[in-house]
């Protein structure tokens, strides 16, 4: 097999594996164990807490130790175990901890996949700036594969769809051992301190206004990132309660309408270079909070049969939210930060929004929707959706009145697809 070909595999189990379980966990927790809200929304806060600890401590351990392709294969057959061990788990505060084991596997797989294909691509001369794009994008088509398999096979709330990612994470972490050999590159100096080891050295930028309000702003908006991964199975399934609504397409393939937002990442990658070379980097960021605006409204007065375009819609609009904000808020870091700390200073943009964004968006959506939308075990979807586009709409505003950027088309003239 051709490298591009195994490093597409790898791309493509590496997502399969969260797209099993990630989009219909909530299903599982409402639906078949009856569990409250404030609770789930802590599962969610692992994803963040896994993606603040976990990254840096991995990536010391492949740089000096390990070889990395090794070690994404251990992590991935423990995080396997863990997700093996779910379907024993009868109360929300082991399931929180079997899912907290899981995701501190998993997380820092994310980025070690990156490093491991290019690592392969560097030691086989390809381009790859060119050949990674295309392979990275068959992760994306994982992800939505296995959303399709778990609601096509009637377990959208049931355990086996934590088996089918197990038996995934697996399957990848034998396969990447396979894999060409990356050894340890021992690129961090012997001399380096804890605090630059662990990257952390990126937290000086916190010095300078703009950087401090960029990261504050990452930060609130990450807190939106994952809020229709949490709740958007679980919305789209409970129409189900309502009678006219009981039998309908949307009810039944809800994880399927979905992944329409996963499609819609795909494609609006592809639009990128010429959003920001016509808008700049401060109008696209903002343009993805207005997304999200749209992306909760939209839910808000969807319905399965006369608004259905709305939910389709909100779908569509997602794409532009999630690239527009991780890519464009990426290459703000790239083009103002200094190239000592560039790398350190990309980890703490993903530390801000998919760590503490994350955790705290999760915990506190969790008790919101518990405290003020839910009465007597049914949620008041309308109010929750309307809720989190206003959350988005104040973040706009705000964002657009105090943070200053001059657009120079220079910044952005390499953008590459």
């Amino acid at each position: 097999m051709s490298i591009k070909f195994r490093l597409t595999i790898m791309s493509f189990l590496q997502f399969f594996v969260w797209g099993a379980w990630l989009i219909t966990v909530g299903n599982y927790w409402f639906a078949t164990k009856q569990w409250s809200g404030a609770e789930f929304g802590a599962i969610f806060s692992t994803l963040g807490i896994s993606s603040i600890i976990m990254p840096a401590i991995t990536g010391i351990i492949a740089d000096k130790w390990i070889n990395a392709e090794k070690l994404y294969g251990i992590l991935h057959i423990l995080g396997g175990l863990a997700l093996c061990y779910i379907p024993q788990v009868d109360n929300p505060t082991t399931f929180y901890w079997v899912i907290f084991a899981a995701m501190m596997c998993y997380m820092p797989t994310i980025s070690l996949s990156n490093s491991v294909a290019y690592n392969i691509l560097k030691s086989n001369d390809y381009d790859v700036v060119k050949v990674f794009p295309p392979i990275r994008v068959w992760g994306t088509v994982g992800f939505i594969a296995a959303m399709w398999i778990t609601n096509l096979t009637g377990n959208k709330a049931s355990v086996n769809m934590f088996y089918l990612s197990a038996f995934a994470a697996f399957a990848l972490g034998i396969y990447s051992f396979t894999l060409p050999k990356c050894p340890p590159q021992k690129l961090i100096s012997e001399e380096a301190s804890v605090f630059e080891k662990l990257g952390l050295n990126a937290f000086k930028l916190f010095g300078t206004y703009k950087m401090a309000l960029f990261f504050l702003f990452s930060m609130l908006l990450g807190g939106a990132l994952q809020l229709t991964n949490m709740y958007g199975d679980v919305y789209l399934s409970e129409f189900a309660k309502v009678p006219e609504y009981a039998d309908s397409f949307v009810v039944k393939y809800s994880t399927i309408i979905l992944s329409i937002s996963q499609i819609s990442e795909t494609l609006f990658i592809l639009a990128i270079p010429f959003f920001l070379k016509r808008f700049g980097i401060k109008q696209v960021m903002l343009i993805s909070m207005l997304a999200w605006v749209l992306r909760f409204g939209l839910f808000a007065y969807g319905n399965p049969v006369d608004g259905l375009w709305m939910i389709i819609m909100s779908c569509i609009v997602y794409g532009m939210a999630f690239d527009f904000f991780n890519i464009s808020g990426s290459l703000f870091i790239e083009t103002t930060t200094d190239s000592k700390i560039r790398s350190s200073a990309q980890g703490l943009f993903m530390m801000m929004s998919n760590g503490f964004g994350a955790f705290f968006g999760g915990i506190i959506s969790g008790m919101i929707i518990d405290t003020y939308f839910t009465h007597d075990g049914v949620r008041d979807w309308h109010n929750i959706w309307l809720s989190f586009a206003g959350y988005a709409l104040v973040i706009a505003i705000l964002f657009a009145v105090m943070f200053k950027h001059k657009h120079n088309p220079n910044d952005v003239a390499n953008v590459s697809h």
